[in-house]
């Protein structure tokens, strides 16, 4: 049987799943893929040059900003709670 997809397309959705930020299940679907064959793909092409190291390492960083900035933001909302409801209670 035919592959559907060229390389060049195979590798670069595995780029863009890889570096995207996206969720692998976002990245499927935003290429019309399946996701276990976006899987498969990542699994084959994930040592090779596809991803650069520096883009390896953009998208570790990236990653670790999305985490902290999803902590920072439910702080946040839980010091705003706090505050309404100290300010309740003084009253």
């Amino acid at each position: 049987m035919a592959s559907l997809h060229s390389e060049e397309f195979k590798r670069d959705a595995v780029r863009i799943a890889l570096t995207s930020g996206l969720t692998r299940r976002q990245a499927s679907s935003d290429l019309g893929i399946g996701m276990s064959t976006l899987n498969k793909w990542i699994k084959t092409y994930r040592d090779s040059d596809v991803v650069s190291k520096g883009d390896q390492d953009l998208a570790k960083e990236n990653e670790r900003l999305r985490r902290e900035n999803r902590l920072l933001k439910e702080e946040r909302d839980l010091l705003k709670k706090a505050t309404i409801f100290f300010a309740d209670q003084s009253k």
